[in-house]
């Protein structure tokens, strides 16, 4: 029988800190609940807003797979391997940090605001070559339907980690039912709405509410008209 654990937007950490404002799904920082510590190999899922001109500064990651999703405005990212680069929305990042990466973010406009979802996933393998890559995410304007954007596998759609885990993001501009079939029996999904409503099997779910889902072959997800919603794959025992 499927295992469900429900997250609501409002019960996430919150870290306020003027220019930067984050929400913790998972503990973070100086946020933690001993109860809210990882969905499987899903460490981190923040929600952060930065303030135009503002960013963090240069700080070291290891053996953790590191993805960012630009939702709003734009992103600059430099790092100790020499790549610059700039994060918009329709675009994914990945750093698998390894053996050790040293990067910084910031807010280079100084009049609009960065909204971003980073995300950490553990790693299936330790210290692995440190690595970046960035793409726009293929077929990022199809509509009613989810579409791929990270798996295990460099020859597939995404961007790809050291992990067995597939992202998948879903925009929906009618009334819309679709299946997600869970590709290995060890994984389970966690949802995240970015905005909008959405059901799965059965649980109503809005705005920023988080959805996990194990011990299943499948679901069904419903959703309304205007909704986004991001999937995560991963591994449930790491």
């Amino acid at each position: 029988m499927a295992q469900t654990i429900l997250h609501k937007a409002g019960t996430r950490g919150k870290a306020d800190h003027g220019w930067l404002k984050s929400y913790h799904t998972f503990s973070f920082s100086n946020y933690f609940n001993p109860e809210r510590m990882q969905f499987g190999a899903l460490r981190v899922l923040n929600d952060d807003y930065v303030e135009g001109g503002m960013g963090f500064g240069e700080h070291p990651h290891n053996n953790m797979e590191i993805i960012s999703i630009a939702l709003e405005g734009e992103l600059q990212h430099e790092d100790s391997m020499g790549n610059v680069a700039v994060i918009k929305p329709g675009e994914i990042q990945v750093m698998s940090a390894g053996t050790g990466i040293y990067h910084k973010e910031f807010n280079k406009d100084p009049k609009s605001a960065v909204k971003f979802l980073q995300i950490w996933v553990i790693p299936n393998e330790q210290n692995v070559e440190p690595r970046y890559d960035q793409i726009v995410i293929e077929n990022r304007d199809k509509t009613n339907e989810l579409v791929q954007i990270l798996s295990p596998n460099p020859s597939d759609a995404g961007v790809w980690i050291h992990q067995d885990a597939w992202f998948h993001l879903g925009k929906f501009d009618q009334q819309t039912e679709l299946e997600y079939k869970i590709k290995m029996k060890e994984n389970g999904v966690y949802a995240f709405v970015l905005k909008g409503e959405v059901t799965i099997n059965g649980q109503e779910l809005q705005d920023r509410d988080g959805y996990g889902i194990w011990d299943a072959e499948n679901f069904t997800i419903k959703a309304k008209p205007g909704t986004e919603l991001l999937l995560m794959e991963v591994p449930m025992h790491v």
